[in-house]
């Protein structure tokens, strides 16, 4: 069984080394606040993208975990432009039995995006993301996104965006509080919402009663 998110980001913690490797790269996190329970092979959503522990030291630097990445993976997602300092999103796979408090999120990402406008509405705030034309039919109202990983509802949709409201427990708890406009964010849309947009775009089967 593949590993399974919710969006409902555990920590944000900061990166400590981006190195290159033959197969691509090698990011190492500090601060992580779970790294004495993971073990290794175990999956872990960074800003939304699924990856497997390679190496965890709860001793060093508040908690020191290390991933692998593909240089696929440094392609399709924001991972790649990510320097020390920078800040992450973390999340643990779905256990068997856990409350399922945002939406199912697979850690595969579609798409990266420019957040257009980030600014505060009172005590919330206005997030915006570019969305490209060919993402159109996988976003509705109040429908689900996964942004840098953070399960979100998205509350209205532009010829060329997607507009989502931020709380300020989801401010404070992500790395939305370091984002600003220009920012590239990793986006995986709703895995319902494209399984629909799949189906119709392939028409009907071709064993299908005319």
């Amino acid at each position: 069984m593949r590993p399974v998110f919710t969006g409902i980001i555990e920590a944000a913690v900061e990166v400590a080394a981006m190195e290159a490797t033959s197969a691509g790269g090698r990011i190492v996190l500090r601060g992580v606040p779970f790294a004495d329970s993971l073990v290794l092979g175990e999956s872990v959503a960074v800003n939304g993208c699924c990856l497997t522990v390679t190496a965890a030291d709860p001793k060093v630097a508040g908690g020191t975990v290390r991933f692998d990445l593909l240089g696929e993976t440094l392609k399709v997602t924001n991972l790649g432009h990510l320097v020390p300092g920078a800040v992450v999103n973390l999340e643990r796979a779905l256990r068997a039995g856990d409350r399922l408090s945002g939406h199912y999120v697979q850690g595969h990402i579609d798409t990266v995006a420019e957040v257009l406008d980030l600014w505060p509405h009172g005590r919330d705030q206005r997030l915006e993301v570019a969305l490209p034309d060919a993402y159109q039919r996988n976003v509705i109202p109040r429908g689900s996104v996964a942004i840098d990983g953070i399960s979100l509802t998205i509350a209205s949709i532009t010829r060329r965006s997607l507009v989502c409201w931020i709380i300020p427990h989801t401010a404070a708890m992500t790395n939305l509080q370091s984002r600003k406009p220009g920012d590239l964010v990793n986006v995986e849309f709703d895995l319902i919402g494209k399984y629909v947009a799949r189906g119709l775009a392939a028409g009907p089967p071709l064993n299908a009663p005319l």
